[in-house]
This record gives C-alpha cells, sequence and structure tokens, in this order.
C-alpha cells in the first residue's frame, strides 16, 4: 500500500488540522469520519463499562514486566485487588483519549488499519491498538511526568510497565521496525510521538525464551529494582516502581530483618521502608 502521509509529521498535521479553529475556521469533519467516531466511543464506553476477568499467563501486554514480577503473577494467583472508583474513570478516559487521537490522524489525513489485530509471537498473542502510515503505533495517554519520558525519549531508561517489549513483539509479528507511541498528556493536551531506536528495542524472541525459563524455576528470580535510600540516616525504602506491585510485600518478606516491610503515611502518599535506622516522624500504618 501506498501511504500518502509521513508518520514523522503526525503531530505537526494534527495540530495544522486544530488550529483552524483560531483563526475561526470551521474543522472539516466529514460524516463518516464523525458517525465513525461515535461508534467508536460507544464501543469503548460499553467495553469499560462491562468487567472481564483478566487472562493467566504470559500476554504481549505483560511481557515487558520484570521477570520476578511475572514469577509472582503466575505462582500466587492472588485474588484481584479491587480497584477504586476513581482510578476506573481514569481507565474510562483513557479509553475515550485513545479514540480521539485515533480519530485525529484520520482527520489528518494518515492512514490507519488494524485496529485491535491480533497477533503471535513465540507463542504469546496480544493486540496491537493500530498500524499508522504501516508501522505499529501503541496509542498512550500520559500523566504530565510520564509524558516527559516520551517527548524527551527518555523511556528505556525508566520502562517499568514494559511498553518497549511490547513494541518490539508487534513489530516483529507485523515485519515492521520503524513504529512508536502517539502519546496525548491528559493533563494539557498536548501531543508528541516516540519513535524508539532499535537498541531501545529487546530482541523478543530472546526476551520471551528467558522468561518462560524464568517461570519454571521453584523460587523467584532475582529482585526487579534495589531499594533506595531515604534521607541521609540510613533508611532505606521502596523505589516508585516497587511501590506500585501488587507482590511488594510477598517479594520482601525479608526485609527489617525478616520483619516484612514497615510503611510510613507521608503526606504524599505511604513509603514501603526495607530497613529503619531512625524511626520517622509520620504516622505508621
Amino acid at each position: 500500500m501506498n501511504y500518502s502521509k509521513s508518520l514523522d509529521t503526525l503531530v505537526e498535521d494534527i495540530y495544522q488540522v486544530i488550529d483552524g479553529l483560531s483563526d475561526n475556521k470551521d474543522i472539516p469533519i466529514t460524516e463518516e469520519i464523525a458517525t465513525e467516531f461515535g461508534n467508536k466511543i460507544k464501543e469503548a464506553l460499553l467495553h469499560w463499562a462491562t468487567p472481564r476477568n483478566q487472562e493467566q499467563g504470559l500476554r504481549m501486554s505483560n511481557i515487558g514486566k520484570p521477570s520476578r514480577q511475572l514469577w509472582y503473577d503466575m505462582k500466587l494467583k492472588a485474588e484481584p485487588k479491587k480497584v477504586h472508583p476513581s482510578v476506573q474513570i481514569k481507565f474510562l478516559y483513557g479509553h475515550l483519549l485513545e479514540e480521539v487521537l485515533l480519530m485525529l490522524t484520520k482527520l489528518a489525513g494518515h492512514t490507519v488499519e488494524d485496529e485491535q489485530k491480533e497477533v503471535v509471537v513465540s507463542g504469546i498473542k496480544g493486540h496491537i491498538d493500530c498500524k499508522i502510515d504501516g508501522q505499529v503505533v501503541d496509542i498512550k495517554s500520559a500523566s504530565k511526568f510520564a509524558f516527559k519520558k516520551f517527548e524527551e525519549g527518555t523511556l528505556a531508561e525508566s520502562d517499568s510497565f514494559g511498553y518497549l517489549s511490547q513494541l518490539a513483539g508487534y513489530e516483529k509479528a507485523l515485519k515492521t521496525a520503524e513504529g512508536g507511541f502517539l502519546v496525548i498528556n491528559k493533563e494539557t493536551g498536548e501531543l508528541c510521538l516516540f519513535r524508539p531506536d532499535d537498541l531501545d528495542k529487546p530482541n523478543i524472541t530472546d526476551k520471551i525464551k528467558s522468561i518462560k525459563k524464568d517461570l519454571k524455576i521453584d523460587s523467584p528470580p532475582e529482585r526487579c529494582y534495589t531499594p533506595i535510600p531515604e534521607g541521609v540516616k540510613g533508611n532505606m525504602k521502596l523505589p516508585r516502581e516497587c511501590s506500585w506491585c501488587t507482590h511488594k510485600f510477598e517479594c520482601h518478606s525479608d526485609a527489617n530483618e525478616g520483619e516484612g516491610l514497615r510503611v510510613f503515611l507521608y503526606s504524599k502518599g505511604p513509603a514501603y521502608f526495607t530497613k529503619v535506622v531512625s524511626t520517622p516522624k509520620v504516622q505508621e500504618a
């Protein structure tokens, strides 16, 4: 297929179309685009409103997680953690923003195809968001903090959700190599397109093989992240990536000389201490 637009100019082209509003010009939304967008929003809403049991096992969406976290996911089979209603609302507008970005992409004259197409690599299944102008593109809505990693091209330095592995898997399946992430800052509406270098993307076949090997062992693989200092008195706590993990208490059951993690309730949120030399002057959970 010949593509009339280049992925390189995607964000610029979207902005150019929208910029007409500031000049008191209508955006040329066709009846076809408006109808399709309305239907997509309806589908996203109904999908969000229908509970689904999370599939057990390896999937392209989790293949980028650290091996130890995946080991606990598979071995413990813990009851799903109850999600707060505010987080469910975040999930909803994440779905809606994805459809907004795809609509704007089409409005800007770029080709969108293979939406939610199923792919398989080394027995691992996944569903791509889409291809834009012939390349795999993952759609993301991000906080200001996360947006910077895409905007500045530093995702590889802190890819705790395994986005690069996911992209590498999709590209392996579809035999493409120049895709990336179309990201919206959900606080400001800014857009960016991040296309990582080949060196930033793992060899997904080797990675899958390594993870499958790690999941067969009886004890958990090495820890994903190292505790970091809290203050200057010798206290140590879990880094941000571990704080989000549902397995942190099992994973660090040997912390504090076998007592386990100690949790202190700071105003900015709980901190999980692996070593307490000087007791913090805040409430302990």
